[in-house]
């Protein structure tokens, strides 16, 4: 499963930044990254995503991105994270989580950022002192056939099941 979740973070390679969105090869942010690959691997989005604006987080002080991934995917420790886990980041120490990515291998991760196009970067020792949390997909209770297809078959794509750490 692993594979196939780096496989779906890395199609949208190229993606551009869209604030608020999730159509791979259209636009996307760091949540529709995830939102888009938990979709491709699970067929539909996990719940509807609200509308946000880029300074949402401090509008209300909660830690509304981290509660959604705990909500849909498999809390681990961030020692633990492995490819294909969702890591949560805060921009600033005490500060709320605010950015998202896949890992892609120990040493990359996949993910959006204003003003450039989706792409897989160094998870460098900057990103790692950054890291809020980490996540791990649920067992996906589609075929892999269907998310293999999903991979060769870009399609326009939107937050995040329960259930077993893969």
């Amino acid at each position: 499963m692993r594979t196939t979740i780096i496989a779906l973070a890395r199609a949208w390679i190229g993606t551009p930044y869209h604030h608020q969105a999730s159509a791979r090869g259209i636009g996307t942010d760091c949540v529709g990254l995830v939102r888009g690959v938990y979709r491709e691997l699970y067929g539909a989005d996990a719940e509807a995503s609200p509308a946000y604006s880029r300074d949402w987080a401090e509008g209300s002080g909660r830690e509304t991105l981290l509660e959604a991934a705990r909500r849909h995917l498999i809390e681990i420790p961030k020692s633990e994270a492995q490819p294909g886990d969702v890591l949560v980041f805060r921009y600033r120490e005490n500060a709320l989580a605010k950015h998202t990515a896949i890992m892609a291998h120990p040493t990359s991760m996949i993910h959006a950022m204003e003003g450039a196009p989706v792409c897989e970067v160094a998870l460098s020792s900057w990103w790692r002192r950054h890291l809020a949390a980490a996540f791990a997909f649920p067992t996906p209770p589609v075929i892999p056939e269907r998310a293999s297809a999903r991979i060769r078959d870009p399609a326009p794509s939107s937050p995040l099941p329960s259930g077993e750490r893969t």
